[in-house]
């Protein structure tokens, strides 16, 4: 019967506004949630067979959830060197812990980049979940499968120990009187050997009875440090006729490089030094020295973490070493819009979705990452209140449908009284 069928379909409407309303709902109560996806809920109408020509059934509406999930939120800055976002396509890859990851432990996807170091040293965001990225391997470089997340571990930027960097360049700029009427003072420099202990490297410089010439001495101190260095002093350093420096020891003063044996004792790897010495000169001007560098750092402690726009996560020493950890993977999909909702702002794979491929950030498609920025949701509260009063409304509408036909379905029953 006809009224009948009105009464179900006032019903169909009550039912998906009701889903409408709670999608709606949804929206409201996470506009501030970090890279929060709106949700909507599409009406379709219901069509069935018209059994009795000239008589109506009415089918109803049926509510399709719809996600936005490709939608792109606004990237905002923030106060954070640990805070992600991902300008363009593509979802971090997350886990639900950080140690003992094994290939059975379920991987998800989110944009919720709002990262912090917990106690245990893990990148963890808001939701709890731990980002994944490549480890870096011992030459420096990364391993990146495309679609082995058992290659990708949860990245942790505690337990890295001490950064140390012994010295390797040294350059010196300096002038040693032609005329020797101011006699050269040794120059020291603090050099950083393997273990990270300091040194001083003395080099003394004593003109030759050959014009244009002088003698490079290079000892260690304190003398105990000391083993051979090579090539053995005294060295000879040579200068041209306008004052430039010529050689050193035999080669270009930018190429010549002293390897420091370290005394037994101190159980020390030998140590090659590059001795830029391109800015000594010989002019008629009291000995000086205009600047000394070396790249050595003794042991340091982790202060800070970055992370660039390739996904590169690195620790920053208080002793100015920076140290590659790990790098992160940009998971994507054919249609992002076909994944499933799971908690925690996350997302799992589904074949609508389509086949997963992990990329580098900024490669093949995939998104750059924004260190120090949020995605904001993609929720318009003007919008969602406007859905809201436009819900309440055709809620009400169906409700007047189930009224009506009650009170046509009671004229019908008076009828046999």
């Amino acid at each position: 019967m006809s009224i009948n069928s009105a009464l179900l379909a006032g019903v169909s409407g009550l039912v998906t506004n009701s889903s409408a309303l709670a999608a709606i709902s949804d929206n409201i109560a996470n506009v501030n949630t970090v890279a929060y996806k709106r949700n909507q809920v599409n009406f379709a109408n219901v069509v069935t067979a018209q059994a009795v020509k000239g008589k109506y059934s009415a089918g109803g509406v049926q509510g399709i959830t719809r996600q936005f999930v490709s939608t792109q939120g606004l990237i905002q800055a923030s106060g954070s060197t640990t805070d992600l976002a991902i300008s363009g396509d593509g979802f971090f890859v997350v886990t639900n812990k950080g140690a003992g990851l094994t290939a059975a432990d379920a991987r998800s996807f989110t944009r919720q980049g709002s990262f912090s170091v917990d106690a245990d040293g893990y990148l963890k965001n808001d939701s709890g979940l731990y980002l994944q990225g490549w480890p870096i391997q011992a030459d420096g470089s990364f391993v990146t499968p495309p679609s082995d997340l058992t290659a990708m571990n949860s990245i942790n930027v505690k337990n890295l120990g001490a950064a140390v960097s012994p010295t390797a360049n040294i350059a010196i700029s300096a002038n040693v009187d032609k005329d020797n009427a101011t006699a050269p003072e040794p120059i020291d420099v603090n050099i950083v050997d393997a273990a990270g202990g300091r040194h001083t490297l003395r080099l003394s410089f004593v003109e030759t009875a050959t014009v244009n010439q002088w003698n490079m001495t290079a000892e260690i101190y304190p003398v105990a440090a000391d083993g051979p260095i090579t090539p053995a002093s005294p060295i000879p350093v040579v200068f041209n006729t306008d004052g430039s420096i010529n050689t050193v020891g035999g080669v270009a003063p930018d190429a010549f490089s002293l390897n420091v044996g370290w005394a037994a004792a101190l159980g020390l790897p030998a140590q090659d030094i590059a001795l830029n010495l391109g800015k000594l000169t010989q002019f008629d001007e009291p000995s000086s020295v205009g600047s000394i560098s070396q790249d050595g750092a003794g042991a340091g402690n982790v202060v800070a973490i970055e992370v660039d726009e390739e996904g590169i996560v690195s620790a920053i020493y208080d002793n100015e070493q920076v140290r590659k950890v790990a790098k992160i993977g940009i998971g994507t999909f054919p249609n992002p819009d076909g994944l499933a909702q799971v908690s925690g702002n996350a997302y799992r794979p589904t074949t609508a979705a389509g086949e997963m491929v992990i990329k580098q950030a900024g490669v093949g498609g995939a998104g750059l990452i924004s260190p120090s920025s949020l995605e904001a949701s993609t929720v318009d509260l003007s919008a969602e209140f406007t859905g809201l009063i436009q819900t309440q409304k055709a809620y009400s509408a169906s409700s007047k449908i189930i009224t009506t036909a009650d009170q046509m379905l009671e004229e019908l029953i008076n009828i046999k009284r």
